[in-house]
């Protein structure tokens, strides 16, 4: 089949009209070209559609019922063109955005404000659950962009550093830590700890550096999923824990100190990342965009206190 958008649009017209003259200035062409159009299309089909009088151009029976699909056919990729153009210019559409619990708390509610003023059309939609399970949904497609800190050696995805955080330890006021302005790794020996479950790679980083300090991490004496419970046994003076520095967007508000871990610094990329060989939408870029704005200026607020 060799029909053209040109030929259905050409009888379209002249069947609105009646008059090949008329479509042709409608449709700013010239008659014979029209005229051809119609041919064409006819010999396609090999339906004769307009019965042509001197006085006026009249559907044939063919052409009426041939009339009802070429204008659904036309309805139809109108208003897939207009879609793809409401996309195009961010009118409508849908994003999901997937972070670990405490990042999408401190930085995705902010993002899908700032860009919902902007583009009030697009839905944007969070997943916040562990890092490795962001990985199984973006890669299944479930969501769009991701941000947090990945393994680097994990494949499929495309990643770009948006900002770095470091380990730091989390104390009660009266724990003889919370008196130091930094902590040394080795400073934690003495210390009960509270460590996060072994699917973390913030607990892999912890024993790994403990151990370069020299200290045999052993069994912690708490350990939990969230970094909030880690924040609150703290608080509570039942240990101390070591987390990202980005805890204190949550801690600071609670009776908890905060000190930065040296000798060495362990500090860890967050990553904007998203499926290897998937283009984003022009709305998922557009909030990308966004979110680069805001991780940067709420890992810097973290960094500068």
């Amino acid at each position: 089949m060799n029909i053209t958008l040109r030929q259905l649009q050409a009888f379209r017209t002249v069947a609105e009209f009646g008059s090949f003259t008329r479509a042709a200035e409608r449709l700013n062409v010239a008659q014979p070209a029209l005229s051809l159009s119609i041919r064409e299309l006819e010999r396609e089909l090999n339906l004769r559609l307009l019965d042509r009088t001197t006085r006026r151009v009249e559907l044939t029976g063919a052409g009426r019922e041939f009339l009802q699909s070429a204008d659904k056919l036309l309805a139809d990729l109108e208003r897939a063109v207009r879609d793809a153009r409401d996309l195009s210019d961010k009118k409508r559409g849908r994003i999901v955005i997937a972070a670990p619990p405490l990042l999408a708390a401190m930085i995705v509610p902010a993002a899908i404000a700032e860009f919902n003023a902007a583009f009030p059309g697009i839905d944007v939609g969070i997943v916040d659950v562990r890092n490795d399970q962001i990985l199984d949904r973006l890669r299944a497609g479930e969501a769009d962009l991701a941000i947090g800190t990945f393994d680097e050696r994990a494949d499929g995805i495309r990643r770009e550093v948006l900002a770095q955080d470091a380990l730091a330890v989390f104390c009660a006021p009266a724990s003889p830590l919370a008196k130091k302005r930094r902590v040394k790794w080795a400073d934690l020996r003495d210390h009960k700890l509270i460590m996060l479950t072994r699917d973390s790679s913030i607990r892999t980083l912890t024993e790994g550096t403990l151990v370069q300090a020299g200290h045999d991490p052993g069994r912690p004496l708490y350990e939990v999923s969230q970094i909030t419970t880690a924040v609150m046994l703290a608080e509570a003076g039942l240990g101390a824990s070591v987390l990202p520095a980005y805890a204190w967007s949550f801690a600071h508000g609670r009776n908890v100190v905060s000190r930065p871990l040296v000798e060495p610094q362990v500090a860890r990329n967050i990553y904007l990342i998203q499926p290897d060989g998937r283009s984003l939408s022009p709305a998922a870029e557009s909030f990308a965009r966004t979110l680069r704005k805001q991780t940067r200026s709420a890992i810097a607020s973290v960094v500068r206190r």
